[in-house]
Parts: C-alpha cells; structure tokens; sequence
C-alpha cells in the first residue's frame, strides 16, 4: 500500500515527524504512526493483524455500532478512550464546526443525533483498519476509520472528501450485529 511506504521510509530512513507525515499521506498523525508500523511489520516479514486481535477489534467496532444504532451514549462510552480524539475532513464538517473533537463524552454526545443514519452504516476494512461506511445507494458517502488503543477506540478519522473517499480501499464486512439491535 503507497501511503504505508510513504509512512515508512519517511520516518524510518529520514526521521520525519508523524506531525509531518500526516499531511503527505492526508491521515491524522495517529493513522499515519499506524501506517509507518503495518509498513515496519510487512518489512520484518510480521502478520500485519494477528485474527486473536482483529476479532477483538471486531467486537468493538460492533459494539460501537450498536450503540450508535441505539443513540446509546453510554454503551459509546463503554468502547471509546476517554481520551478520543475524532476528526473530521473539511468535506464532512458542517461550516464553522469543529474539525477536531477530543474526548468521548464530547463526542458521543453529539453522536447519537446520527442514529438513524447508522442504521445503513456497515461494518468494514478501511485501508486495512478496521470501520464504518456509510453508503446510500451503494456510493460510499462517509468512511469512519477507526484507531485502536488499550481495547478501545482511540481515534476516529470521519472521511466524506470525495476523492478521498474514492482512493480508499475499502471491503465491506458482513452486519453480525443487526441481530443485535432489539
């Protein structure tokens, strides 16, 4: 994968910052400290996710999903890091909101006014993390990518851009968690 490359030989052979990096490969400093690692266990011959971990992610991805489907703003607590940081690209913020939210009890608040949207959003892997995308009519029109720490959501990237939208590598994973809902 390019971006991971960039990442990679970027901080490994010439210690550039993820400050730095974020901005060539167009992903938070936490994603792009993500890529140059995936990029560093691919060089090392290392499984990028082993399954015992992915599954893990899995679970709370569907957890957060869940919550969101429900306006739950605790069972949102419940899987993001306090400490959270959310943001979102300049196509998806509404004009004079933030385009960076720290904190989940910021975040979620306003989360669950998405709950009905949730509803069509599914679960996926998105340039190899796992997330969410929302498609109506089959388009991707939202990604959410999702960062992982200490067995919870850490990060959140809210990608809407177009063209962006249209470069990730997304595969769509199948909704275990409709069943769920009631």
């Amino acid at each position: 994968m390019p971006a991971e490359r960039i990442a990679f030989v970027l901080q490994d052979m010439f210690a550039v910052s993820f400050g730095d990096i974020d901005t060539i490969v167009g992903r938070s400093p936490i994603a792009a400290r993500q890529l140059a690692s995936r990029a560093r266990r691919r060089v090392q011959g290392v499984s990028t996710v082993p399954e015992a971990d992915r599954a893990q992610k899995r679970e709370i991805v569907e957890a957060f999903l869940v919550a969101l489907r429900r306006g739950d703003i605790e069972g949102l607590f419940a899987v993001l890091d306090p400490e959270v940081v959310v943001r979102v690209d300049e196509a998806g913020a509404r004009q004079g909101a933030p385009r960076e939210i720290r904190g989940a009890r910021n975040w979620a608040q306003s989360a669950v006014a998405f709950s009905q949207a949730a509803q069509s959003m599914q679960p996926a892997v998105v340039d190899g993390p796992l997330g969410l995308v929302w498609a109506p009519g089959g388009r991707p029109s939202r990604v959410l990518r999702f960062v992982f720490g200490s067995g919870k959501i850490g990060g959140i990237d809210i990608i809407a851009d177009p063209t962006h939208l249209s470069n990730l590598d997304l595969t769509i994973l199948h909704d275990t968690c409709r069943n769920t809902e009631s």
